[in-house]
């Protein structure tokens, strides 16, 4: 039996998605990974049949993503900041925007010879992994509450080499004996119980809820870190958080009312929308320079 060119394979799975109003753009992502392919890859192939097996994993492969599920669990794994990570429903997929987070935090960390980094709600260890990839001579530490989440984060530094101390424990708790630190950074849960009827389905039903949910209008992880985080910063330090597009005039309230000697800055993603904060350091301090 004949079997369709790659291009009109993915045209077949493309009007199957777009019928149940999912992502289509999962079902090339999912093949080009499949394939080990890039885009241009693609490109070149995309006139040629596809050999009957790779068609046959393609309709499997199409099948589970019309169930709604992300074309990144379905593959075991997501990309991050270069670094190919193993994701699982413990997990959040990390998103590109969290990078954005990474990179400002990152830039701000080169003023430390050494700098002591903690990871605040790590989940797949993506933002720990990638600030250890980029300082070798830092010290980093990540914590999460879920186990599950932890063991994945473990296999993913194991496989990279990277030697970051991921621990469990709620919040600060997981490190309440260690000393200060120089950047801290969480993308923690922000998402109200009063958004789940606007939620993308894939993410509703297949994300875990205890990395997507807060209580107090998706505020009360803010809040909590607001309160101890002086315990745990050095003075030339600073914080760096990820939110919700419409939660910066309450982060930026919060903050500057818990940490007045902690200047806030809020940035904006690459798609215009106040994303990022950072916190610090406190004022008239001098950083530790390299």
């Amino acid at each position: 039996m004949t079997t369709p060119t790659y291009y009109k394979a993915l045209n077949w799975a493309f009007l199957l998605l777009k019928g149940k109003k999912l992502d289509d753009y999962g079902a090339e992502y999912v093949l080009l990974e499949r394939q080990d392919w890039r885009k241009t890859d693609l490109s070149f192939h995309e006139r040629e049949p596809m050999p009957p097996a790779v068609w046959q994993r393609f309709q499997q492969d199409v099948q589970a993503l019309l169930t709604g599920e992300p074309a990144q669990y379905l593959l075991g794994h997501a990309w991050f900041a270069g670094l190919k990570l193993q994701v699982t429903p413990a997990t959040l997929i990390p998103r590109q925007e969290t990078e954005e987070l990474v990179a400002w935090a990152g830039d701000f960390a080169e003023r430390f010879q050494q700098p002591r980094i903690l990871d605040l709600g790590t989940g797949s260890g993506a933002i720990a992994l990638a600030l250890q990839q980029r300082f070798p001579q830092a010290e980093i530490w990540a914590s999460d509450l879920s186990t599950e989440a932890l063991r994945v984060a473990q296999a993913n530094g194991q496989r990279w080499q990277l030697p970051v101390n991921f621990v469990q424990g709620d919040l600060f708790a997981a490190v309440a004996q260690q000393p200060a630190f120089d950047v801290i950074i969480s993308n923690p849960p922000y998402i109200s119980h009063h958004e789940e009827n606007v939620m993308d389905y894939s993410v509703k039903h297949f994300e875990p809820a205890l990395a997507l949910y807060a209580e107090n209008d998706g505020l009360a992880l803010y809040q909590r870190i607001a309160a101890d985080v002086s315990a745990h910063l050095t003075a030339p330090g600073a914080l760096f958080l990820e939110f919700g597009y419409q939660q910066a005039p309450a982060i930026q309230q919060l903050f500057e009312a818990i940490q007045p000697a902690r200047p806030v800055v809020i940035r904006r993603d690459l798609a215009g929308w106040p994303r990022m904060a950072q916190i610090g350091p406190q004022a008239s301090m001098s950083p530790r320079l390299k």
